[in-house]
């Protein structure tokens, strides 16, 4: 009995950094791609689920092992290993493709308190000073509590998909066998649904919170389990909220193009409880977006550059650390709350650039991970590359394919 409650107590020390960032990866942008693709193609998507889930629980369990093994960042291992210049360029470009979520996750933000009857002009700066307030001046471990908790409202998603009272028969049917389609529209929201439960930050942002966390090589098989459960959980919550819109809106033949209008669109279909739980997950889900993806931001680039980096750091021992993610949380704020800024522009722009770092920072990942000077006995194995390599050639393939769509409309 005591050996299994002092498991027990390890893994939930160990809790945190797996399931926060598979989570958080349902930001705004995400629960949009699953809101339009519930509502435009009913069912037809379900089948992506579970590819993706495998192929997220791969590549961020080999990021967390490298985490563990070494008690480095990502981006601190790529320099050290391919040099400053390539990693420079990548953090610049990293820059711009997460102001792009952030001001997205901002704006999902807004987009739900209107619908609770908010002022966006009110609680915009609200939620971005409060999130700024966490960061600077909270611990690793308060910020840590915090976000843990509210990876609990996602299941809010869930009980909507209850309340929308699904055929569960057929939901099982289409989880299970593919249902494809010639539609230029169906292909987008397909690579869509990958490249937002897959994205360049969390690759980074998981192995900085394992390393600044302390997790020992000890615990690895600990870490391993919080990945394992986190990359499960958020696509249940992708699940539901394919479910939600497939079972109310398409039946309907509403066209929806963001979560938020999903929320509206919910009330007359599914009453005002479903819509009500829609909107707050929304809300939850943007807020903490537009945390992480900032911070992540800040952890990278100054691993990469060799500056200090942490939550538990000071403005005096950490300025570069905690000045761009003051800048991200700023700028983001202020182009959601400027009327006619080119948000939707910026948003396509932050896609395209995560769709081409993408396939490079997952290359170097699996190169860092095969090297025994780095990892030791903690090295993939071949199965485990196996998988790994299809995941990363199936990535760019789709890339490939989501530019030329982008670049012929």
């Amino acid at each position: 009995m005591k050996r299994y409650l002092k498991k027990i107590g390890l893994f939930l020390s160990v809790l945190g950094p797996g399931i926060i960032t598979a989570n958080i990866d349902n930001d705004a942008s995400g629960i949009t791609t699953y809101s339009v693709a519930g509502a435009r193609f009913g069912l037809s998507l379900l089948w992506t689920l579970i590819p993706t889930t495998i192929s997220l629980i791969v590549i961020q369990e080999m990021v967390a092992r490298m985490g563990v093994v070494t008690g480095k960042g990502l981006s601190d291992l790529i320099r050290e290993n391919f040099g400053v210049k390539v990693t420079f360029y990548m953090m610049l470009g990293l820059f711009v493709a997460n102001l792009g979520t952030t001001v997205a996750n901002l704006s999902g933000w807004a987009a739900s308190m209107q619908i609770l009857g908010f002022s966006k002009y009110i609680m915009v700066p609200v939620g971005a000073i409060a999130i700024w307030l966490l960061v600077t001046k909270g611990t690793y471990r308060f910020v840590e509590r915090i976000l843990l908790f509210a990876c609990i409202l996602y299941f809010g998603y869930v009980v909507s998909g209850i309340l929308a009272k699904p055929q569960w028969s057929e939901v099982f049917r289409s989880l299970v066998v593919p249902d494809f389609k010639r539609d230029s529209e169906y292909i987008m929201l397909t690579i869509a649904i990958i490249g937002t439960t897959i994205t360049p930050w969390m690759q980074f942002y998981l192995q900085s919170s394992i390393a600044e966390k302390g997790i020992k090589r000890e615990d690895y098989q600990a870490s391993r389990l919080d990945v394992i459960i986190g990359c499960s959980i958020t696509d249940i919550v992708s699940f539901f909220i394919i479910v939600t819109c497939a079972t109310v809106l398409f039946p309907a033949g509403i066209r929806i193009n963001d979560a938020s209008e999903a929320a509206m669109a919910l009330t007359p279909f599914a009453g005002n409880l479903s819509a009500v739980i829609f909107a707050i997950s929304l809300a939850n889900a943007s807020i903490l977006g537009a945390i992480i993806v900032p911070l992540a931001t800040a952890y990278y680039t100054c691993e990469a550059m060799g500056w200090e980096a942490g939550v538990n750091k000071t403005f005096k021992e950490a300025p570069q650390f905690m000045w761009i993610y003051t800048s991200l949380i700023v700028i983001s704020a202020l182009l959601v709350l400027i009327p006619g800024a080119p948000l939707v522009t910026l948003m396509v722009l932050s896609s395209v650039i995560n769709g081409l770092i993408l396939p490079f920072v997952l290359i170097y990942a699996l190169r860092l991970s095969n090297n025994k000077k780095i990892m030791g006995e903690y090295t993939n194995s071949r199965a485990f590359n196996v998988v790994a390599w299809a995941t990363v050639v199936a990535i760019i393939v789709l890339t490939i394919i989501m530019l030329a769509f982008m670049f012929m409309v």
